[in-house]
């Protein structure tokens, strides 16, 4: 009885991927499209553009598969493209404006009933003061509380030096809180 064949690593497929093998790009995605998945989910608010950005990141890696360099893991290239591209398309939705609306959050905030925020509500809430971010500041602050990336991890996603991941998550956590703050107080003058 042979032993099962091995399945071959990343760096193989992406040299026969390059060679022009449809299969081993194929192989690729079907490795990475979870992760890549995964990465997406925390960025965008949507099912139809959550797809759109997940195949965004796959075009843009089989558009640069020749600049993967095999220094790293390729799972970790491909995060870092994901993330890029999400940081990208955070900055389409900043400049949409598409937001909850800030009733919705108010009324969430004034249930009675609750006496505490919990479960959609809180999400709710979330998202829409995230909204209210900027989008270096919403994908810091979703890579590190979130995603629970590490700053260094964060860096390299990123290509911020730590030091500077640390100062917009500083600022970003103080961002969200003044946002956080300034809705509870319009909610507190109905």
């Amino acid at each position: 009885m042979s032993a099962p064949e091995e399945a071959p690593p990343d760096e193989r497929l992406v040299r026969e991927a390059i060679s022009g093998s449809d299969e081993a790009f194929t192989e690729l995605v079907r490795r990475h499209k979870r992760k890549v998945f995964n990465i997406v989910a925390k960025f965008v608010r949507s099912g139809y553009e959550l797809d759109d950005v997940c195949q965004e990141i796959f075009v843009k890696v089989y558009q640069n598969l020749n600049k993967y360099r095999a220094d790293a893991p390729f799972e970790h290239w491909v995060s870092k493209i994901a993330v890029n591209a999400c940081y990208d398309a955070l900055r389409r939705q900043r400049r949409r404006e598409v937001e909850v609306p800030l009733e919705d959050v108010e009324y969430a905030l004034a249930d009675p009933a609750n006496g505490e925020i919990q479960g959609d509500e809180a999400w709710k809430i979330l998202r829409h003061a995230m909204a209210g971010l900027r989008p270096e500041d919403r994908l810091v602050i979703t890579l590190l509380n979130l995603e629970e990336k590490s700053i260094r991890e964060i860096s390299e996603l990123t290509g911020w030096g730590e030091s500077k991941v640390k100062v917009r998550a500083f600022r970003a956590r103080k961002e969200l809180k003044r946002i956080l703050e300034d809705n509870g107080g319009k909610r507190s003058e109905r």
